[in-house]
Order: structure tokens, then C-alpha cells, then sequence
């Protein structure tokens, strides 16, 4: 009951690096030694190779780190619903600029459940850095090679779970208030009363 949730659910494609936390394991058995815990769940196509061996990884890291990190076989609508609003964090970590939305972060920010995010999809719009969920932006410089740049992104992830969301976690008060305003932002900002009301005031509507 003590440990830090972090879920990752959404479709197994490649550029969503599902397995980025993965990549380093000392650091990442530092985070699990600091209470954190990862849970993932997802599908890749049949015939995506490349995200077969990525769910893979997954399911060997469930060996590695037994306990610790779990793989949630079967995933489907229920899964992600239970995922998105049981987790303590939600982990999204995409090649920028390829995720077009990101609605699984949507769904767990409002219910209560702050981002961990790559700045990319939704996440510009919504993120304010540890007031309601936290950033992973990295510095590329004149790296432009995809290798590269997930070594970049992956010290980065590492860095904002130990530095800034683990100190969170161990606040109680301050964690409260990053989750009410994880809610906040996205019950009217992302919801689909939004999205209509735009459509009718900006598409639709005569006068």
C-alpha cells in the first residue's frame, strides 16, 4: 500500500517506448528501491514485430524485477479503466512530435491520477510542472538520431521520478493538492462538453 504506482496501458507501438524505464537497470532498480512500482498493460498488432519484442521486454522485466514490475495480460477497455483511475502516476513517454492526443493521460488526469508526461500530444497544453502533474523535457542540442535521443529522454524520466515526484509522493499535503489539481484542469479544459461547446460556438452556430 506504501509503494508509488506508476501505470503505462495504451497500445504497443513502437514510438510510445513503452520500455523506456527499462533501459538502465540500476536506476531503475533505484526507484524501485525507493518504493516505486510499475504496471503495464497493452497490445501490440500481430503483425508489428517490433512491438511484439517491445511487450516482451515488458513481460522479462516482470522476472527481473518480480513484485515490483507487472505486466497485465488481456488488455482491453476495463483494463485501461482500472488502470487509469487505480495507478498513482501515469507514465507517458512518446517520441515527440508523434502522439497525436494521448487520451489515456486525459481519462487519469481527471480521475485524480497526475501525469508523468513527455511534452508531446495533450500534455503542452495541460502541463503545469508540479502543480498538477510534471514534465519530462529533455535537451537534445544537436542530437537528431532516435538512439540519442531516448538515451536523453530516459535520464530525464529518471531524473523527474527521483528529484521532483518521489519528493511529492513523501508529502502528503503536497501530493493532495497535484492530484485536485490534475482534476481541475482537465474536467472542463479536455472534456467532451468542451469540445462540443467549441464545435457549436466555433463551427456551427449562425449569429
Amino acid at each position: 500500500p506504501d509503494s508509488l504506482v506508476v501505470g503505462f496501458a495504451r497500445r504497443a507501438a513502437t514510438y510510445k517506448r513503452a520500455d523506456l524505464i527499462l533501459g538502465k537497470p540500476d536506476r531503475l532498480r533505484a526507484l524501485l528501491d525507493k518504493g516505486v512500482a510499475l504496471v503495464f498493460s497493452g497490445k501490440s498488432h500481430p503483425r508489428d514485430e517490433r512491438g511484439r519484442s517491445m511487450v516482451a521486454s515488458l513481460v522479462a522485466a516482470t522476472r527481473d524485477f518480480p513484485g515490483q514490475v507487472v505486466f497485465l495480460e488481456n488488455y482491453d477497455m476495463l483494463v485501461g479503466a482500472l488502470l487509469t483511475r487505480g495507478c498513482d502516476i501515469w507514465l507517458n513517454n512518446p517520441r515527440r512530435p508523434k502522439e497525436a492526443c494521448g487520451t489515456s493521460g486525459m481519462k487519469a488526469a481527471m480521475n485524480g491520477v497526475p501525469n508523468c508526461s513527455i511534452l508531446d500530444g495533450w500534455w503542452p497544453e495541460g502541463c503545469e510542472h508540479g502543480v498538477n502533474g510534471w514534465q519530462i523535457k529533455a535537451d537534445y542540442g544537436d542530437v537528431q538520431d532516435e538512439a540519442g535521443r531516448d538515451e536523453l529522454d530516459r535520464d530525464e524520466l529518471y531524473r523527474v521520478m527521483e528529484e521532483d515526484v518521489l519528493t511529492a509522493w513523501n508529502d502528503q499535503d503536497k501530493w493532495l493538492d497535484i492530484m485536485l489539481a490534475s482534476i481541475r484542469m482537465s474536467q472542463w479544459q479536455f472534456s467532451s462538453d468542451r469540445m462540443v461547446q467549441d464545435y457549436y460556438d466555433k463551427l456551427y452556430r449562425l449569429d
